[in-house]
């Protein structure tokens, strides 16, 4: 029995702060209030129902395969908005972060900072202690940037019922945008 508890809470400390809530496809999507790249509050009241809304999470700004994630939702988002379709990207990172991140690459969609990991903890998306990791700044020049959570690579499609369309947890990063607009070319039909 002992080495059972034992064995539960090493695994539980291993997957970090692990939300409560368990989303399946079908459920009401959580609503959620953040703060997003331009520092004002993002309130998914506001978008849910209106359109298609995809919130990725991913671990954190600058970094490989959250770059090549992004960029590739950038390189989409026209096709996406098209569709009836929104991209909100979720990582621990700070405003300023996002901030810095969204102009490097010149990002067209929002980024949202869950800091505390409170989003990504309504989506039941696990996350753990947060890092830093090198940014670049306006001027080109290499910055810290930290995160106060790192949060796992998930995504989630929203569909204009409100409701979780579609959830990947083992996401390919350069490949999500692609993967996405399959999703969302079935809902369509």
């Amino acid at each position: 029995m002992r080495t059972l508890t034992l064995l539960a809470l090493t695994a539980s400390l291993m997957m970090g702060n692990r939300a409560m809530a368990e989303i399946k496809v079908g459920d009401p999507a959580p609503t959620f209030t953040s703060t997003s790249d331009d520092g004002k509050p993002w309130k998914s009241a506001d978008h849910v129902g209106k359109k298609i809304v995809v919130v990725y999470f991913y671990p954190a700004d600058f970094t490989g395969g959250c770059t090549k994630q992004a960029c590739a939702y950038g390189e989409d988002n026209k096709k996406l908005s098209e569709k009836g379709v929104e991209v909100v990207g979720v990582s621990g990172d700070s405003v300023m972060g996002h901030q810095l991140f969204k102009a490097h690459h010149k990002l067209p969609f929002t980024l949202l900072a869950d800091e505390d990991g409170s989003v990504a903890k309504a989506f039941g998306v696990p996350f753990g202690k947060g890092g830093v990791s090198k940014g670049i700044d306006k001027d080109g020049k290499t910055v810290e940037i930290k995160q106060g959570v790192r949060i796992q690579r998930w995504t989630f499609v929203i569909g204009k019922d409100g409701k979780i369309a579609h959830i990947d947890n083992k996401v390919a990063a350069a490949d999500d945008s692609k993967k996405i607009a399959e999703v969302v070319e079935k809902l369509s039909k």
